[in-house]
């Protein structure tokens, strides 16, 4: 009888102990972190983590991870479908001589990132490196002080990328710079800005991006730039302002192509609209090309409305 005690205990000690160890590293769907939290707590609303990263492995696939207050919540890598917010807390990511935020998830993830600012402290490297993932949504976000680019692009897969409320400013790089060995990066960016970039929009081989009621002011060289490196890349501004750049926006190689429609294009010291050898600019007729080096829109494809 006394073995059989023995034995029922032993074996309902391993039951609770393998329960305490499941529920311990059972992810959750919402996690929460607090400048006063710590990595190593539940990161429960309660029991907040102190970073992203420290976060990020108690979260399940497609969770999301809060911010509780004020804070620099440190870099980290993503490889899951997941939503990072920090919106209405002063989240921010400092990310000296490194990169704010890797995404490297699978082809079929989706990954949110809003509410969040990242500085470089001058020498970071970029705010966001995109590697792969099948959606990447940016909202109400600032990306400043770079050494690189803001955002970078370098995918081999089909991917889209949506850009909304967000500034992206002062980088030694491009505002956003994409392109894809394969594939192709498609991309909507709404009421966003670029400024005091090296180029506002860098798109480069297989991109599609479309920028409306955008900004973009004071890059050291295009507001706006499709590069046929790789592959042909094509820009959409619509409802723009793009001033205060050495050109406007220009086409250049392979084919690749501007299009313009309904945008002030003014004040860029060099061309407004610039044509490249082997690029195409088109315009709808109803773009305010003025006051830039060269104005009008030399060399540009009309375009009618039907």
């Amino acid at each position: 009888m006394n073995k059989f005690r023995l034995s029922f205990r032993l074996l309902a000690i391993a039951i609770f102990t393998f329960a305490f160890a499941s529920m311990a590293n059972a992810q959750a769907s919402r996690t929460w972190v607090s400048g006063v939290g710590d990595d190593v707590n539940p990161c429960s609303r309660t029991a907040p983590c102190k970073t992203w990263a420290g976060a990020i492995s108690k979260t399940a696939a497609c969770g999301e991870i809060d911010a509780l207050d004020p804070g620099g919540y440190g870099a980290v890598t993503i490889t899951k479908s997941i939503t990072l917010d920090g919106t209405g807390t002063f989240a921010s990511i400092l990310a000296s001589l490194t990169t704010g935020i890797t995404i490297n998830a699978a082809s079929t993830d989706v990954i949110t990132i809003r509410g969040i600012s990242i500085n470089g402290f001058c020498n970071g490297l970029r705010a966001m490196n995109i590697l792969q993932a099948k959606t990447v949504n940016i909202e109400d976000c600032v990306m400043f002080r770079f050494a690189g680019p803001g955002i970078r692009i370098a995918e081999s897969n089909d991917m889209q990328i949506t850009i909304r409320n967000t500034v992206i400013r002062d980088n030694t790089g491009a505002g956003i710079d994409a392109t894809t060995s394969s594939g192709l990066i498609k991309g909507t960016i709404e009421n966003s800005s670029f400024n005091g970039n090296s180029q506002g929009i860098h798109a480069k081989g297989n991109t599609r991006l479309t920028a409306d009621h955008c900004v973009f002011s004071g890059n050291t060289n295009n507001g706006v730039i499709a590069e046929g490196i790789g592959g042909v890349a094509v820009v959409n501004v619509t409802n723009s302002q793009v001033h205060n750049n050495t050109n406007g926006v220009q086409a250049l190689t392979g084919g690749s192509v501007v299009r313009l429609n309904g945008n002030d294009i003014f004040t860029n010291s060099g061309t407004g609209a610039l044509v490249g050898a082997g690029g195409v600019i088109d315009t709808w007729g109803n773009n305010r090309i003025f006051s830039n080096g060269v104005d009008n829109c030399p060399g540009c494809s009309a375009k009618g409305v039907s």
